[in-house]
């Protein structure tokens, strides 16, 4: 049998935790933790079951035990990471963002690509078998010609004004929040299910609190935006990080001429199919999906299976990658440079109210 492939994580915040149980669920194995300081790191190796803290990052980078760097820190911290992490010679996962401007993405991603190392971001809504399923079914042609993509990602942790975090300071989080944080995840979904890219887009973005905490808020609420495609259609997001009782309301809509395909990631054991004769709704079941889909399946109908599961098979994937088998569909650092690209034209298009033109 093939030695566990060994991850050293960079954080301890909830996606640490979350890339820790994936590594350990995918047959991987969690070697060193770095947290803000050497205290941290030692604090939370246990949580994380590492096998032992590393004092710094440059320490976790240079450990002949890391295989795989997984980044999971600030925004701000993420190109400085991924690149000691790749000039150490590390394959990397790294959370969204890939960096706070679409040019220094382009440079890590160049990075990444001259150093011949499999590189990863979690774009995990993905891995969900139903999605697989509807990805499969358009790709054969069973919507007809898809001219309108609409949906929604709705959350409520910054409801309140007094909620806050390190997102909202655009020194850590960039100059977008809500868009950036999880618009970018619709997005890409978007474009992995259909195969259409976004070509031009307009966006309006709002602050549903002024302050939090007392402090000015320089980063927007919620987003909602118009785009057109390569292939001819309309399309519509509305993201928003403030709307109480949504917890993590990713949906969407994808409308063909001979059928509607639609998903919510609350529900995420059915893929709806409409037609106009009927409606079906289309289950989780391994034994009747499309084997591009079953392969992410590994409950029986009925058990459901959600986000952790989806970072689970992510994670298996890169390990893949780096056993040196070939994997559809994984997000890579060129997903991520997509989303930087796109999340810069919502920053434009809001500030000058103008559609802003983006390449394929």
């Amino acid at each position: 049998m093939s030695a566990p492939v060994r991850f050293g994580i960079v954080g301890t915040g909830f996606m640490a935790r979350v890339h820790a149980h994936a590594v350990r669920a995918a047959g991987g194995v969690v070697t060193r933790v770095a947290g803000s300081s050497p205290a941290r790191a030692e604090q939370f190796a246990p949580l994380l079951q590492a096998q032992r803290p590393a004092a710094s990052v440059g320490e976790l980078v240079a450990c002949p035990d890391v295989d795989v760097v997984s980044v999971c820190t600030p925004n701000h911290l993420h190109l400085p990471m991924a690149e000691r992490a790749l000039h150490a010679g590390k394959h990397v996962v790294c959370e969204k963002p890939l960096a706070l401007t679409p040019a220094d993405a382009e440079r890590l991603t160049a990075l990444a690509a001259e150093v011949g190392r499999v590189h990863a971001v979690p774009f995990v809504y993905r891995f969900y078998p139903t999605v697989r399923e509807a990805r499969e079914r358009i790709a054969r042609g069973d919507a007809g010609r898809l001219w309108l993509l609409h949906g929604a990602y709705l959350q409520d942790w910054l409801a309140a004004a007094a909620a806050t975090n390190w997102r909202v300071d655009p020194a850590q989080g960039g100059a977008s929040r809500a868009f950036a944080d999880i618009g970018v995840h619709w997005c890409d979904l978007m474009e992995f299910v259909t195969g259409h890219r976004i070509t031009a887009l307009n966006a309006s973005t709002a602050r549903a609190h002024e302050t939090r905490g007392g402090e000015p808020v320089a980063t927007e609420d919620g987003a909602c935006v118009l785009f057109r495609t390569d292939r001819g259609a309309l399309g519509s997001v509305v993201v928003s990080q403030v709307s109480p009782g949504r917890k993590n309301g990713l949906t969407f809509s994808f409308d063909g001429t001979e059928a509607s395909y639609g998903f919510d990631q609350e529900n995420p054991e059915t893929l709806r199919i409409g037609g106009v004769a009927e409606e079906r709704v289309v289950r989780r079941d391994p034994e009747l999906l499309s084997p591009a889909a079953a392969r992410y399946a590994v409950l029986p109908a009925g058990h459901p299976q959600g986000y952790q599961d989806c970072f689970n098979a992510f994670v298996a994937d890169v390990i893949a990658a780096v056993r040196g088998c070939e994997v559809i569909g994984l997000p890579t650092f060129t997903d991520g440079l997509r989303a930087a690209r796109v999340t810069a034209a919502v920053v434009e298009a809001a500030a000058t109210g103008s559609w802003v033109e983006l390449p394929a």
